[in-house]
């Protein structure tokens, strides 16, 4: 079916929903899965839901903006995506941490690595800003050059 699969994760529930079905279609195909995170300002407080816990963000919402602390939390989370990943039977797991517009970074890293889906999230961390401008998930869809699956 697929051979390279990419899964933009953000912590949340929906990313998590869609980690899952990507590692089924991986799997079955033997695919590369190509796991992604860009770390997005959030305008308010948030858990993160990776493995048996929430990844802790103890850190002020300054300090949580700082491109060191921003980093350090997508590496925990690309991390566990990775870990859960591979207990899913997945064999190739890449990962990686991009920066920017999310809906850009996705579709920028798709086209970068070649694949042949993105599995993402239908609703993740954003507020409700994505209701005014249009959801990350939505703007993907549209832009993408191959096939995107939203999961609900």
């Amino acid at each position: 079916m697929y051979t390279s699969i990419l899964v933009p994760v953000d912590g949340s529930e929906g990313a998590k929903k869609a980690l899952e079905v990507a590692c089924q279609l991986a799997s079955q195909a033997d695919a590369t899965l190509h796991i992604l995170h860009i770390p997005e300002e959030f305008t308010h407080e948030t858990t993160l839901v990776w493995g048996i816990g929430a990844i802790a963000i103890e850190a002020s919402r300054q300090e949580r903006q700082e491109p060191r602390v921003r980093r350090d939390i997508g590496k925990q989370i690309v991390d566990r995506a990775a870990e859960a990943a591979r207990a899913n039977g997945v064999t190739q797991v890449e990962t990686v941490i991009g920066q920017g517009d999310p809906a850009r970074g996705i579709v920028s890293e798709a086209r970068r690595r070649g694949v042949e889906a993105i599995v993402m999230g239908s609703r993740g961390l954003s507020d409700l800003r994505g209701l005014v401008v249009g959801s990350v998930s939505h703007k993907v869809s549209h832009v993408a050059e191959c096939t995107v699956i939203t999961v609900r």
